[in-house]
Protein backbone atom coordinates (compact mmCIF):
# COMPACT_ATOMS: atom_id res chain seq x y z
CA UNK A 1 0.00 0.00 0.00
CA UNK A 2 1.26 3.46 -0.89
CA UNK A 3 1.81 5.85 2.01
CA UNK A 4 0.79 9.49 1.82
CA UNK A 5 3.59 11.97 1.75
CA UNK A 6 4.12 13.96 5.02
CA UNK A 7 4.25 17.31 3.17
CA UNK A 8 0.85 16.64 1.67
CA UNK A 9 -0.63 16.08 5.12
CA UNK A 10 0.79 19.40 6.30
CA UNK A 11 -0.74 21.27 3.33
CA UNK A 12 -4.16 19.73 3.94
CA UNK A 13 -4.08 20.55 7.62
CA UNK A 14 -3.08 24.14 6.93
CA UNK A 15 -5.88 24.56 4.38
CA UNK A 16 -8.43 23.30 6.88
CA UNK A 17 -7.26 25.75 9.51
CA UNK A 18 -7.45 28.71 7.10
CA UNK A 19 -11.02 27.74 6.11
CA UNK A 20 -12.11 27.65 9.73
CA UNK A 21 -10.62 31.10 10.40
CA UNK A 22 -12.37 32.57 7.34
CA UNK A 23 -15.72 31.21 8.50
CA UNK A 24 -15.26 32.69 11.98
CA UNK A 25 -14.38 36.12 10.58
CA UNK A 26 -17.40 36.13 8.26
CA UNK A 27 -19.79 35.40 11.16
CA UNK A 28 -18.39 38.03 13.57
CA UNK A 29 -19.95 41.29 12.15
CA UNK A 30 -23.50 39.99 12.39
CA UNK A 31 -23.14 39.57 16.13
CA UNK A 32 -21.37 42.89 16.70
CA UNK A 33 -23.27 44.58 19.58
CA UNK A 34 -22.08 48.07 18.53
CA UNK A 35 -23.76 47.90 15.11
CA UNK A 36 -26.92 46.45 16.63
CA UNK A 37 -27.31 49.27 19.15
CA UNK A 38 -26.69 51.93 16.47
CA UNK A 39 -29.43 50.49 14.30
CA UNK A 40 -31.81 50.51 17.25
CA UNK A 41 -31.26 54.13 18.33
CA UNK A 42 -31.93 55.83 14.97
CA UNK A 43 -35.70 55.07 14.77
CA UNK A 44 -36.33 56.04 18.39
CA UNK A 45 -34.67 59.42 17.84
CA UNK A 46 -36.85 60.05 14.78
CA UNK A 47 -39.96 59.03 16.69
CA UNK A 48 -39.09 61.42 19.49
CA UNK A 49 -38.78 64.23 16.96
CA UNK A 50 -42.23 63.50 15.51
CA UNK A 51 -43.85 63.75 18.93
CA UNK A 52 -42.73 67.34 19.44
CA UNK A 53 -45.05 69.05 21.95
CA UNK A 54 -44.60 72.31 20.09
CA UNK A 55 -46.27 70.92 16.98
CA UNK A 56 -49.20 69.59 19.00
CA UNK A 57 -49.84 72.95 20.61
CA UNK A 58 -50.00 74.73 17.24
CA UNK A 59 -52.49 72.26 15.81
CA UNK A 60 -54.69 72.48 18.90
CA UNK A 61 -54.73 76.30 18.87
CA UNK A 62 -56.08 76.66 15.33
CA UNK A 63 -59.83 76.67 14.63
CA UNK A 64 -61.80 76.50 11.39
CA UNK A 65 -64.84 78.64 10.56
CA UNK A 66 -67.02 78.10 7.47
CA UNK A 67 -69.06 80.94 6.05
CA UNK A 68 -72.58 80.63 4.67
CA UNK A 69 -72.98 79.41 1.09
CA UNK A 70 -73.62 82.34 -1.25
CA UNK A 71 -75.62 81.82 -4.44
CA UNK A 72 -74.32 83.73 -7.46
CA UNK A 73 -75.50 83.85 -11.05
CA UNK A 74 -72.93 81.21 -12.00
CA UNK A 75 -72.95 78.99 -8.93
CA UNK A 76 -72.40 78.75 -5.18
CA UNK A 77 -69.42 80.27 -3.37
CA UNK A 78 -68.49 79.28 0.18
CA UNK A 79 -65.41 80.29 2.16
CA UNK A 80 -63.63 78.52 5.01
CA UNK A 81 -61.15 80.29 7.31
CA UNK A 82 -58.45 78.89 9.55
CA UNK A 83 -57.91 81.10 12.58
CA UNK A 84 -55.11 81.05 15.15
CA UNK A 85 -54.65 83.55 17.99
CA UNK A 86 -57.45 85.72 16.59
CA UNK A 87 -55.87 86.04 13.13
CA UNK A 88 -56.74 84.49 9.77
CA UNK A 89 -53.90 82.18 8.79
CA UNK A 90 -55.58 80.56 5.79
CA UNK A 91 -58.57 81.21 3.54
CA UNK A 92 -60.02 78.83 0.98
CA UNK A 93 -63.11 78.50 -1.19
CA UNK A 94 -64.64 75.10 -0.54
CA UNK A 95 -67.30 75.88 -3.15
CA UNK A 96 -66.92 77.98 -6.30
CA UNK A 97 -68.57 78.20 -9.75
CA UNK A 98 -67.41 75.51 -12.16
CA UNK A 99 -68.05 74.29 -15.66
CA UNK A 100 -67.26 76.03 -18.94
CA UNK A 101 -65.65 79.45 -18.59
CA UNK A 102 -66.39 79.39 -14.85
CA UNK A 103 -63.46 77.00 -14.37
CA UNK A 104 -61.04 79.59 -15.75
CA UNK A 105 -62.54 82.46 -13.76
CA UNK A 106 -62.50 80.45 -10.55
CA UNK A 107 -58.88 79.40 -11.11
CA UNK A 108 -57.99 83.05 -11.75
CA UNK A 109 -59.90 84.71 -8.92
CA UNK A 110 -60.00 82.37 -5.92
CA UNK A 111 -56.23 82.21 -5.22
CA UNK A 112 -56.04 86.01 -5.35
CA UNK A 113 -59.06 86.39 -3.06
CA UNK A 114 -57.55 83.91 -0.60
CA UNK A 115 -54.29 85.86 -0.44
CA UNK A 116 -56.06 89.21 -0.06
CA UNK A 117 -58.18 87.85 2.80
CA UNK A 118 -55.15 86.74 4.80
CA UNK A 119 -53.42 90.07 4.10
CA UNK A 120 -56.45 92.27 4.90
CA UNK A 121 -57.78 90.19 7.83
CA UNK A 122 -61.27 91.35 6.79
CA UNK A 123 -63.81 91.18 3.96
CA UNK A 124 -62.67 94.59 2.70
CA UNK A 125 -60.86 93.15 -0.32
CA UNK A 126 -60.86 94.04 -3.99
CA UNK A 127 -62.91 92.12 -6.54
CA UNK A 128 -60.94 90.32 -9.23
CA UNK A 129 -61.44 91.81 -12.68
CA UNK A 130 -63.37 89.46 -14.94
CA UNK A 131 -64.80 87.49 -12.01
CA UNK A 132 -67.19 89.99 -10.43
CA UNK A 133 -69.90 87.52 -9.43
CA UNK A 134 -67.44 85.07 -7.89
CA UNK A 135 -65.67 87.89 -6.05
CA UNK A 136 -68.95 89.27 -4.68
CA UNK A 137 -70.11 85.84 -3.52
CA UNK A 138 -66.70 85.19 -1.98
CA UNK A 139 -66.79 88.41 0.03
CA UNK A 140 -70.32 87.74 1.27
CA UNK A 141 -69.46 84.24 2.46
CA UNK A 142 -66.22 85.58 3.94
CA UNK A 143 -68.14 88.22 5.88
CA UNK A 144 -70.47 85.60 7.34
CA UNK A 145 -67.43 83.55 8.44
CA UNK A 146 -65.95 86.65 10.07
CA UNK A 147 -69.27 87.30 11.84
CA UNK A 148 -69.19 83.77 13.23
CA UNK A 149 -65.62 84.35 14.42
CA UNK A 150 -66.66 87.52 16.26
CA UNK A 151 -69.71 85.82 17.72
CA UNK A 152 -67.59 82.95 19.06
CA UNK A 153 -65.00 85.36 20.47
CA UNK A 154 -67.66 87.50 22.15
CA UNK A 155 -69.34 84.42 23.54
CA UNK A 156 -66.13 83.05 25.06
CA UNK A 157 -65.04 86.42 26.46
CA UNK A 158 -68.55 87.03 27.82
CA UNK A 159 -68.62 83.72 29.65
CA UNK A 160 -65.14 84.27 31.08
CA UNK A 161 -66.13 87.80 32.18
CA UNK A 162 -69.27 86.59 33.91
CA UNK A 163 -67.25 83.88 35.64
CA UNK A 164 -64.59 86.30 36.90
CA UNK A 165 -67.14 88.93 38.02
CA UNK A 166 -69.59 86.55 39.67
CA UNK A 167 -68.68 87.97 43.07
CA UNK A 168 -69.05 91.57 41.85
CA UNK A 169 -72.03 93.91 41.91
CA UNK A 170 -75.35 92.73 40.40
CA UNK A 171 -75.47 95.65 37.97
CA UNK A 172 -72.05 94.72 36.53
CA UNK A 173 -73.09 91.11 36.07
CA UNK A 174 -76.25 91.97 34.17
CA UNK A 175 -74.30 94.34 31.92
CA UNK A 176 -71.80 91.64 30.87
CA UNK A 177 -74.53 89.07 30.32
CA UNK A 178 -76.40 91.54 28.09
CA UNK A 179 -73.29 91.97 25.93
CA UNK A 180 -72.90 88.21 25.69
CA UNK A 181 -76.47 87.84 24.40
CA UNK A 182 -75.90 90.09 21.36
CA UNK A 183 -75.18 88.06 18.26
CA UNK A 184 -75.33 88.28 14.48
CA UNK A 185 -77.02 85.54 12.46
CA UNK A 186 -77.15 85.16 8.68
CA UNK A 187 -80.15 83.40 7.17
CA UNK A 188 -80.01 80.90 4.36
CA UNK A 189 -80.01 82.07 0.76
CA UNK A 190 -83.53 82.28 -0.70
CA UNK A 191 -83.50 81.91 -4.47
CA UNK A 192 -86.16 83.98 -6.29
CA UNK A 193 -87.09 84.37 -9.93
CA UNK A 194 -84.94 87.51 -10.16
CA UNK A 195 -82.01 86.55 -7.96
CA UNK A 196 -80.88 85.47 -4.52
CA UNK A 197 -81.98 87.13 -1.29
CA UNK A 198 -80.16 86.67 2.01
CA UNK A 199 -80.83 88.43 5.30
CA UNK A 200 -78.52 89.07 8.25
CA UNK A 201 -79.92 90.10 11.64
CA UNK A 202 -78.40 91.27 14.90
CA UNK A 203 -80.21 89.96 17.97
CA UNK A 204 -79.84 91.26 21.52
CA UNK A 205 -81.95 90.34 24.49
CA UNK A 206 -84.14 88.17 22.29
CA UNK A 207 -85.04 91.09 19.99
CA UNK A 208 -83.95 92.05 16.49
CA UNK A 209 -81.91 95.23 16.75
CA UNK A 210 -80.77 95.35 13.14
CA UNK A 211 -81.74 93.71 9.84
CA UNK A 212 -80.01 93.95 6.47
CA UNK A 213 -80.05 92.19 3.12
CA UNK A 214 -76.55 90.96 2.31
CA UNK A 215 -77.90 89.69 -1.02
CA UNK A 216 -80.73 91.02 -3.17
CA UNK A 217 -81.71 90.94 -6.87
CA UNK A 218 -79.80 93.41 -9.01
CA UNK A 219 -79.48 94.51 -12.61
CA UNK A 220 -82.04 96.36 -14.71
CA UNK A 221 -85.38 96.93 -12.97
CA UNK A 222 -84.25 94.77 -10.06
CA UNK A 223 -81.98 97.59 -8.86
CA UNK A 224 -84.95 99.92 -8.47
CA UNK A 225 -87.13 97.32 -6.80
CA UNK A 226 -84.38 96.32 -4.40
CA UNK A 227 -83.69 99.96 -3.50
CA UNK A 228 -87.41 100.42 -2.88
CA UNK A 229 -88.14 97.23 -0.99
CA UNK A 230 -85.13 96.32 1.13
CA UNK A 231 -85.01 99.39 3.42
CA UNK A 232 -88.73 98.97 4.20
CA UNK A 233 -88.35 95.26 4.85
CA UNK A 234 -85.39 95.94 7.16
CA UNK A 235 -87.44 98.42 9.19
CA UNK A 236 -90.44 96.10 9.38
CA UNK A 237 -88.27 93.19 10.54
CA UNK A 238 -86.89 95.25 13.44
CA UNK A 239 -90.33 96.62 14.33
CA UNK A 240 -92.11 93.26 14.19
CA UNK A 241 -89.33 91.19 15.73
CA UNK A 242 -90.32 88.28 13.48
CA UNK A 243 -90.81 87.30 9.85
CA UNK A 244 -94.53 88.13 9.84
CA UNK A 245 -94.09 91.33 7.85
CA UNK A 246 -95.91 92.79 4.86
CA UNK A 247 -94.60 92.41 1.34
CA UNK A 248 -93.63 95.61 -0.46
CA UNK A 249 -95.94 96.40 -3.37
CA UNK A 250 -94.19 95.97 -6.72
CA UNK A 251 -91.43 93.79 -5.21
CA UNK A 252 -93.31 90.61 -4.38
CA UNK A 253 -90.52 88.16 -5.26
CA UNK A 254 -87.90 90.10 -3.32
CA UNK A 255 -90.24 90.42 -0.34
CA UNK A 256 -91.00 86.70 -0.33
CA UNK A 257 -87.34 85.77 -0.53
CA UNK A 258 -86.51 88.26 2.21
CA UNK A 259 -89.07 86.78 4.59
CA UNK A 260 -87.87 83.24 3.91
CA UNK A 261 -84.24 84.11 4.64
CA UNK A 262 -85.31 86.18 7.66
CA UNK A 263 -87.22 83.22 9.08
CA UNK A 264 -84.20 80.93 8.69
CA UNK A 265 -82.06 83.51 10.53
CA UNK A 266 -84.62 83.66 13.35
CA UNK A 267 -84.66 79.86 13.53
CA UNK A 268 -80.87 79.85 13.95
CA UNK A 269 -81.09 82.57 16.58
CA UNK A 270 -83.74 80.64 18.43
CA UNK A 271 -86.41 83.26 17.86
Amino acid sequence: MRKSHPLRRVVLATAGTVSAVVLLLSLKPSSDPTSASAAGTAPSAAAAGQESPQGGTGAAGATTVTGDATQTQYGVVQVRLTVANGKITQAEAIQAPKGGTSDQKTALSVPQLNKETVAAQSANIDSVSGATYTSTGYKQSLQSALDKMKQAAASSSGSSSSGSSSSGSPSGSSGSSGAAQAKTVTGQVAQTQYGAVQVRITVSGGKITKAEAVQAPKGGLSDQKTALAVPKLNQEAVAAGNANIDSVSGATYTSTGYKQSLQSALDQAGG
